[in-house]
């Protein structure tokens, strides 16, 4: 199957295609892509991962399908309600 595996710096962004079995997980995928010698801040073992936005509960347990992309997260900095209101202050 192909399965693609993507990360996100505000610098810098990779995404990976590879090949793996039926029954691979996102985060086998993630481990064989290679992309955390890219991006040495991944954890592939506590990251928050989705396939195509869809946060994965369970990213070990979630077995891939031909064309899946695995996303990996990063952990906020800010909360998104914090952010748009300090955004909203900026423009009064």
């Amino acid at each position: 199957m192909d399965v693609e595996v993507a990360f996100a710096r505000p610098d810098r962004q990779e995404i990976i295609r590879l090949q793996v079995e039926e029954g691979t997980s996102a985060v086998e995928a993630v481990r064989r892509s290679g992309i955390a010698a890219v991006f040495p801040e991944i954890d592939p073992e506590n990251d928050d991962m989705g396939i195509f936005g869809k946060v994965l509960k369970a990213p070990s347990a979630h077995e891939l399908r031909d064309g899946d992309r695995v996303e990996i997260y990063r952990p906020l900095k800010i909360d998104p309600k914090q952010a748009r209101l300090n955004r909203a202050k900026k423009k009064t």
